[in-house]
């Protein structure tokens, strides 16, 4: 019986781990009221607790016998943890505790176990631990939106814990047996059946029965192998769904209500699309009809000078009168005489005027890897742009720079420091028609760069006058 019972809890574990290959896996859609078909697991919640009330016996729910024959009516208690794995299907952790009384019946003297002890009542403390499959019945619902009652069945394996003590017989003409206490833990396979009642979408009033199938003979506390152990449990209890509120419990969810709202969701979608689709023709029919009817408004012209009468500012222009884009003749042009052109003055660049082009070039100076001119070489720019005013001289400004640096980036800030010149320049007066500002990077040093003093000798801004 030992070895039935322990081939049995393996093929049970087995279907408990294998469950797990039922579930889909698709997008989600976080609404309380919709999940998309075929959507994965993730898209309800599926942890649920739960606590309970009961009454463990020795007695099968079919009769049976198992000893004592008289129970005595306590009480047991029991809490669970469940996941859902699909809708049909879930694994459920569970632990009971309780007392299980019982006795002989009145025509009944005493139970005799197998070593000849004599015993009239009993008392088991027990504590269970059993992890179970849960098949739902009956997941599909034709008559309603949302399930309201689910039937299930249960199926497991664990181990229970127990502590019996036998009180011994006082029967006249017999050796009175004294009264036993021992410690013992067995196998167990828990075997049950149930139905749920939806209060609300996470809460379910929870009613069960469970056969616990014990391998041992000895929970009662009087041993009579062969003859196997059991206990029954009624029980009544609560269970609450957690987890995420905008998704459903899985527990109450109809597939087929989903199907029809896929269906329905689908057939508003499309019938809005071909509604708008039916407004834009009817708009753009409008808009086709209003064009044709205004078309001859911004067509015709009736004096014939190529200006439509709608933008004809100027009707009946006599033909052959150049008129402009409003339809109105163009002014006469009258040609002015020929003026003169004045003699060139040459002017010479002198000494003095090199000098202070050379001195602005010595004073100038800018921010540190920058285009900004730094104010201590305002006076000789400004020098310089009173020269270019008064002389109308024309002046070409080279940016170059040292090799520190990328190509691309030497020859943006070169030109950046001319055209920095330039623009003081022209602020103080000068005609930037006569300026020409041009960068040349590092590809024209006039002194080495492996040194710092020559690489601030290549750093500069040439002026050339002419």
């Amino acid at each position: 019986m030992k070895l039935n019972l322990k081939k049995a809890a393996l093929l049970i574990t087995g279907l408990l781990l294998g469950g797990s290959v039922f579930a889909q896996t698709s997008d989600t859609e976080n609404n309380t009221e919709y999940v998309k078909p075929f959507s994965s697991i993730d898209s309800y919640r599926t942890w649920s607790i739960g606590a309970n009330l009961g009454a463990p016996s020795l007695l099968l729910a079919t009769g049976g016998h198992n000893g004592f024959d008289h129970w005595t009516p306590t009480l047991g208690w029991g809490v669970s943890l469940r996941d859902q794995v699909v809708h049909a299907f879930g694994i459920q952790f569970d632990y009971n505790g309780g007392m299980v009384k019982g006795g002989v019946k009145d025509n009944q003297l005493y139970v005799t176990d197998i070593y000849g002890q004599h015993y009239t009542s009993f008392s088991t403390k027990y504590s269970q631990f059993s992890l179970s499959g849960v098949l739902n019945v009956a997941t599909v619902n034709y008559l309603r939106r949302k399930n309201a009652v689910s039937f299930y069945m249960t199926g497991g394996v664990g181990v229970v814990y127990y502590t019996p003590t036998v009180y011994g017989a006082v029967t006249p003409g017999i050796t009175t047996t004294t009264s036993a206490s021992f410690n013992s833990s067995n196998l167990v396979i828990p075997v049950g059946t149930g139905v749920k009642f939806r209060i609300a979408d996470p809460l379910a009033l929870n009613l069960g029965y469970n056969e616990n199938f014990i391998d041992g003979s000895s929970f009662n506390g009087a041993n009579q192998y062969p003859v196997m152990s059991h206990y029954a449990y009624g029980y009544a209890g609560l269970e609450y769904t957690f987890g995420k509120k905008s998704k459903p419990s899985i527990e109450w969810a109809n597939p087929i209500a989903s199907i029809h709202d896929e269906y329905t969701m689908e057939e508003i979608r499309l019938q809005k699309q071909l509604d708008a689709q039916k407004a834009m023709n009817a708009k753009l029919r409008a808009d086709m009809d209003a064009m044709n009817a205004n078309l001859a408004k911004y067509t015709t012209d009736s004096d014939n000078d190529g200006v439509a009468d709608f933008f004809d500012k100027c009707p009946g222009t006599p033909a052959g009168v150049k008129v402009d884009g409003s339809g109105c003749p163009l002014p006469v042009v009258v040609i002015p005489p020929a003026v003169t052109p004045k003699p060139d003055v040459k002017v010479y660049i002198t000494e003095e005027d090199r000098k202070i082009v050379k001195e602005a070039i010595r004073n100038l100076e800018f921010d540190f890897n920058k285009a900004t001119i730094r104010p201590h070489s305002f006076p000789s720019l400004d020098r310089v742009a009173q020269l270019l005013v008064e002389k109308n001289f024309s002046l070409k400004l080279a940016g170059h720079t040292d090799n520190v640096g990328s190509d691309d980036y030497n020859l943006k800030l070169s030109k950046n420091r001319a055209e920095s010149v330039k623009n003081y320049l022209v602020s103080k007066g000068a005609n930037p028609s006569t300026i020409e500002a041009t960068g040349y990077g590092k590809n024209q040093p006039i002194a080495t760069n492996k040194t710092a003093k020559g690489r601030q000798i290549n750093r500069r801004v040439e002026f050339t006058l002419f």
